[in-house]
């Protein structure tokens, strides 16, 4: 069976903690942490977290489609950070921190939508969505240390990530 690439892109709080999460959901190919949705030309972390840039910290994932669909890895989206806290997650406070999903074409954005909606009435989250879902921006690949944090720091983390 042809694997059938896509791709997509979300932010929920660090990205070291998501793209962990990510990359452990059958079907991903590979997931790279990064910067969206700002208006600054090749941001660096230091730049997205002094708050200036409108960057938020996301995952960009690629995935088979035969083996994982969009709506799954939606699904694993709502339930790896709380959608209703806006520009924080723990103790991470920001905008670069906050909670979106910025889609790749008209499908994800229907999906998305009814999703978010899905999500907002099924009652598992003391207060609404602040998930922002917008059109995908360039994606800003984070410095090389930030790719696979977790992994290369295990010891740091112990069984937070298991």
């Amino acid at each position: 069976m042809e694997c059938k690439m896509a791709k997509a892109m979300f932010g929920a709080g660090c990205f070291w903690g998501i793209e962990e999460t990510f990359r452990k959901t059958q079907g991903v190919l590979d997931v790279a942490v990064g910067y969206s949705g700002g208006a600054t030309e090749d941001p660096t972390y230091e730049s997205v977290c002094s708050g200036t840039t409108g960057h938020a910290e996301v995952v960009e994932i690629d995935f088979d489609e035969q083996k994982v669909s969009f709506e799954q890895l939606l699904t694993v989206f709502w339930d790896c950070h709380n959608p209703t806290q806006l520009n924080y997650q723990g103790p991470d406070v920001g905008t670069q921190y906050r909670t979106a999903i910025f889609t790749m074409d008209e499908e994800q954005v229907e999906l998305a939508i009814e999703s978010k909606k899905q999500e907002q009435d099924s009652n598992r989250h003391n207060g609404d969505i602040a998930t922002e879902i917008t059109p995908a921006q360039k994606f800003w690949r984070a410095e090389e240390y930030h790719q696979q944090y977790i992994a290369k720091n295990r010891g740091r983390f112990g069984r937070l990530f298991g």
